[in-house]
């Protein structure tokens, strides 16, 4: 599965979505966030490594693909492809192959097929991850349901600060819909919290015009 989307638009909480309602579900969902680990490591972290693969492999390790398994080297991707194809992964450092049997949810914010264009993604590997592509959509592409994320995020919020839920005013609400949200639902969530915290007994339009 394939999840695509801007950033902040909940691609994350599909991802779990589809795993708690699958056949897998009793099994772990082992999260890797290929953008936050350097290159160099990338294939230790997917397939893990032996003893004295590199400077700092210390003792062995399993890699994600072991423990459950955009922005990775192409060599990196060509042994992610092989995995999925053939079903074995190879620790970094070793001539063994690992049989593994894992499901893959993918999610980039990057148009992976510009990124095939310019030479950064493989083709074939594109093709294995993306059987099912799910796209969520921008926050501005679906405004009507700013009301109802809004008075969820209230009542999480306030309960975590431990005080009765604040009304927002419905033309509060309108100002809401009417923005333009680059950060989608984690902006809407961020202003929210604001909001609460800024505001008296409730929410207003001049809130919402004063801190947003």
């Amino acid at each position: 599965v394939l999840i695509t989307g801007e950033n902040g638009t909940g691609k994350e909480l599909v991802a779990r979505w589809l795993h708690a309602k699958s056949s897998r579900a009793a099994a772990p969902f082992v999260e890797v966030n290929c953008a936050a680990i350097p290159s160099e490591l990338i294939e230790s972290e997917l397939f893990g490594h032996e003893k004295g693969a590199f400077t700092s492999a210390i003792k062995q390790r399993k890699g994600k693909f072991e423990q459950a398994v955009g922005d990775m080297s192409l060599a990196a991707q060509a042994k992610v492809l092989r995995a999925l194809q053939e079903n074995k992964i190879c620790r970094v450092g070793s001539d063994k192959d690992i049989d593994v049997d894992v499901r893959v949810i993918a999610a980039t914010n990057k148009n992976l097929r510009d990124e095939i264009t310019k030479g950064n993604f493989r083709e074939d590997l594109y093709h294995r991850i993306g059987v099912i592509v799910v796209r969520v959509p921008a926050l501005r592409d679906h405004a009507q349901d700013v009301p109802l994320l809004a008075d969820h995020f209230i009542r999480t919020i306030c309960a975590e600060y431990g005080i009765p839920p604040k009304r927002i005013e419905s033309n509060a609400l309108r100002e809401l819909q009417a923005m333009r949200w680059s950060g989608n639902i984690r902006e809407l969530r961020n202003v929210i919290e604001r909001l609460i915290i800024l505001s008296e007994e409730r929410i207003t339009l001049d809130d919402v015009k004063t801190y947003c």
